[in-house]
């Protein structure tokens, strides 16, 4: 699906997003499709990331930018890891896959200070992955559908506690499905 002259890019962009996660959440696709889609979606766009926030809709595209881009170049980097060929590759997919994330982390900071942390919650959730746990964090933004970000970020953890918008504990995700599951 790619947008037309007519049509808002945002429009399409989050009509896409809505139907892939209609299509995740009713178990039409799993999650590396999903991921895959939204890759293929996001490329096909040839839109690149804003480099000012100063909407909701750049700043939740943004975020599904370099969230996708990350969680592609990690499976990529886990497939050769898998098939012990070309692990020169695996090491330049991981160090992508980190640059992602950090952009990710930006944009999210930057998303957070243009809406003033407004209405946001944070916390951390609970995760099957050993390697998550009390790392991961979700990030709610309580005015808009599906604005659930995650972040195992130690400054933007920082930054949303100064805030006062992190609890403590340990809650179940919003979006437990998808973030258990492996891709």
């Amino acid at each position: 699906m790619v947008y037309t002259k007519n049509e808002n890019i945002f429009d399409s962009f989050f009509m896409n997003r809505d139907f892939l996660i209609m299509q995740f959440k009713n178990g039409d696709i799993n999650k590396r499709e999903f991921l895959q889609l939204n890759f293929d979606y996001i490329q096909k766009m040839k839109l690149k990331p804003f480099d000012r926030i100063d909407s909701f809709e750049k700043g939740i595209y943004n975020y599904q930018y370099y969230n996708m881009l990350a969680k592609y170049y990690y499976m990529m980097a886990m497939d050769i890891k898998k098939q012990r060929k070309h692990l020169s590759y695996y090491r330049l997919y991981l160090d992508e896959c980190k640059y992602y994330y950090n952009e990710k982390d930006k944009s999210t900071f930057r998303l957070l200070k243009h809406l003033n942390y407004e209405n946001v919650e944070a916390y951390y959730i609970k995760v099957k992955s050993k390697k998550l746990m009390n790392k991961l964090y979700e990030i709610v933004l309580k005015d808009y559908e599906y604005a659930i970000f995650h972040s195992k970020s130690v400054w933007l953890l920082n930054v949303l506690k100064k805030e006062g918008l992190f609890k403590e504990g340990i809650r179940t995700s919003l979006i437990d499905d998808y973030i258990n599951e492996k891709y």
